[in-house]
Order: structure tokens, then sequence, then C-alpha cells
């Protein structure tokens, strides 16, 4: 009966996390909430310039990476006007 309960918890958490974008980036991890629970893009690697491929996916762009994107850009600015 344990092994149930415990195979049903890791199920139910397996499928929570096919329901967002795991981002690395060079210095964090961003997340990101997707459209509808899917496997395909559930952990991306955006280090380097793999950024730009990114930027084409269709389920990235609806999830909001290029936003991201933008703010991550912005901050970088900010902290080199300072």
């Amino acid at each position: 009966m344990k092994k149930i309960i415990v195979l049903l918890i890791a199920a139910a958490a397996g499928y929570g996390l096919l329901g967002y974008h795991f981002i690395l980036l060079d210095s964090s991890v961003k997340i990101l909430k997707k459209n509808k629970v899917q496997y395909v893009n559930t952990f991306v690697d955006a280090r380097g310039s793999k950024k730009l491929e990114l930027a084409l996916q269709p389920d990235l762009i609806a999830a909001g990476i290029k936003d991201l994107f933008g703010q991550i850009e912005g901050s970088v600015k900010e902290a080199t006007d300072h």
C-alpha cells in the first residue's frame, strides 16, 4: 500500500513539472508556465548563443521567453550603467 501511495505522489509531482519550462541561463534558472502540459521543452539549456534558437520555438514564444530575455537584457544594461 505504501508503494502505491509513493508512486501516486511521484506521478503527480512529475505531471506537475510538465506544466513548466525550466530554463537554464548563464547565471540562473528561470521558470515559465507552459500553455499546455507536454514533455517538449520542459528542461531547456539557454546558455551562450542557444538563446537565439530558443527565441524561434513556438511553444516557448507562447510561454513568454522573448519577454524573459528582454528582462534579462534590461537588467544587464542597468547593471552596466551604474
